[in-house]
């Protein structure tokens, strides 16, 4: 019998943010593919139970809480990475939270609670993982962004503004680490069926037209914003991630996967 080599056999990967939805389908991706994933999350339970998907596909793993708004819990993380596994090879920063408020309606603790997870969180990702991806001249960090990142959405100010913050820090770091055996890229997820867009508080919940139900909401988003007419799904994004992750001379992109909407 011969033996099946998978694509990112021997490599070790942790996913920010992987505690659930798009998270938690880029670690099974990616633990598919091969690699040993440590789960990170703000929630340890979440972060738990997305590492036992990834143990039950017989790869090593671990569970870690992080808050990514403080350097020192981030450090911690990727001590712990290095501690229990030796290396880093692939870091997927996903952690992101949203809100919805119009230019006017927004607080400022709205606007600098979501920067601080979402673009701050980023940054300080990226400058521990470099550190410890530096040591073997090897790495691929995948920053998520969002179609939001390249188009602007009503009522998503401030969530809009960190993910386009999100392509451009991802895009200069990128150059920076392009001799060092590093990559760097976005991932832009369309509309993918998480709390985001799902649910009481979820964009097809605020943007339902008049006598429109959540759900009717959501079919017609679908339809009308994408143009394979269907939303996304995890495991879509876990594709681009495997991708990206093996991939030598891809760096500096902004990906969207998102049914063509940005076309």
């Amino acid at each position: 019998m011969t033996d099946i080599t998978l694509p990112l056999d021997g490599k070790i990967a942790l996913v920010v943010g992987g505690g659930r939805g798009i998270g938690a389908g880029i670690a099974r991706s990616l633990a598919e593919a091969g690699a040993d994933v440590v789960v990170a999350d703000y929630d340890l339970a979440l972060a738990t139970e997305s590492s036992a998907a990834v143990e039950a596909l017989g790869c090593r793993t671990a569970a870690i809480k992080v808050d990514v708004r403080h350097a020192e819990s981030v450090q911690a993380m990727v001590d712990a990475v290095e501690r229990q596994f030796g290396r880093l090879d692939i870091a997927v920063n996903n952690a992101g939270i949203v809100s919805v408020g119009k230019v006017g309606e927004l607080t400022v603790d709205q606007w600098d609670q979501l920067m601080a997870v979402n673009l701050r969180g980023v940054f300080l990702s990226c400058t521990s993982e470099l550190a410890l991806m530096r040591k073997n001249r090897f790495g691929r960090i995948i920053n998520t962004s969002s179609i939001a990142g390249k188009i602007g959405f009503p009522d998503l100010s401030h969530y809009t503004a960190s993910k386009f913050g999100v392509i451009g820090f991802t895009n200069a770091f990128a150059k920076e680490v392009a001799g060092e055996g590093i990559t760097v890229n976005a991932l832009c997820p369309g509309i993918v069926e998480t709390g985001m867009w799902r649910g009481d508080d979820g964009m097809s919940a605020r943007w339902a037209q008049d006598g429109e139900s959540e759900a009717e909401s959501w079919d017609r988003h679908q339809s009308t914003l994408l143009p394979q007419g269907e939303a996304q799904t995890p495991e879509d994004m876990g594709q681009l991630v495997v991708f990206l992750a093996s991939a030598k001379h891809v760096t500096g992109q902004a990906i969207a996967v998102d049914g063509g909407f940005s076309l």
